[in-house]
């Protein structure tokens, strides 16, 4: 892909392993003329507004059915996991009608809200693993030290499943960064189109610009590989721990 993102006869080729010449002038192509910073920039406030949503409605939930007893617990935590296993497919014209009838078509944040529904039964489940793995005492702990529950929140439980927040933040924003389907279907301006959507327009029906082509796809790639690099050591330690408590 980088190979012929910055191989200058990749128009005329194709993709290749070895690139025959260096040149920018893809990447000049897609981010000057395609207008492609922007559609970056749009994934970016996308996958940074569901990684925020996302991960705090997951975390209260979690907290919900792994702390409290309530009615219907175990129907409800079912269900949860029942919503993971609906094929995206089925959902986009389903989705499609509510986000109309919400006149949130057209616009980023009806994107979110799908999003932040799509990612939120992993988070539940991730999350709640990691809540339930705090002992209670600690808790009781806080409390008998005049901590009330709010403070008693922000400052023992977040710290402890901080990790596991990090975990579900990368899934999240993962999701929202590469997927396509529901931001094809719902987005009609250009102007708010996600790196995904745009993409596509450097390919036609009779040619595709596999330079374009590959110097967009090398944009879209680079920022999820910094975003890892950047959380790598939280991400293992919250897989581990999810993966030891189950």
């Amino acid at each position: 892909m980088v190979s012929s993102a910055l191989d200058p006869g990749a128009d005329g080729r194709g993709a290749a392993l070895l690139p025959s010449g260096i040149t920018w002038d893809h990447f000049r192509h897609v981010l000057e003329r395609g207008g492609f910073g922007r559609y970056l920039l749009n994934s970016a406030l996308v996958g940074a507004a569901t990684v925020l949503l996302a991960g705090a409605l997951a975390l209260f939930a979690a907290v919900a059915v792994a702390r409290f007893r309530f009615r219907l617990r175990t129907k409800v935590l079912i269900m949860v996991l029942v919503v993971q296993m609906v094929p995206l497919e089925a959902l986009v014209i389903p989705l499609f009608l509510q986000m109309r009838e919400l006149r949130l078509l057209d616009t980023l944040l009806g994107l979110v809200v799908v999003y932040v529904a799509l990612s939120l039964p992993f988070a539940i489940w991730t999350l709640r693993g990691f809540v339930a793995a705090v002992p209670p005492e600690i808790e009781e702990a806080a409390y008998l030290d005049g901590c009330g529950w709010w403070r008693m929140f922000r400052s023992v439980l977040l710290p402890l499943v901080a990790p596991g927040l990090v975990a579900t933040g990368v899934f999240s924003f993962i999701l929202a960064w590469n997927e396509f389907v529901f931001a094809f279907a719902f987005l009609q301006d250009r102007s708010r189109y996600t790196a995904a959507v745009g993409l596509r327009y450097f390919a036609g029906p009779y040619a595709t610009d596999w330079g374009a082509v590959m110097a967009g796809s090398t944009l879209i790639t680079v920022p999820v590989l910094v975003f890892f690099v950047v959380v790598q050591r939280r991400l293992a330690s919250g897989l581990a721990a999810g993966a030891v408590k189950g």
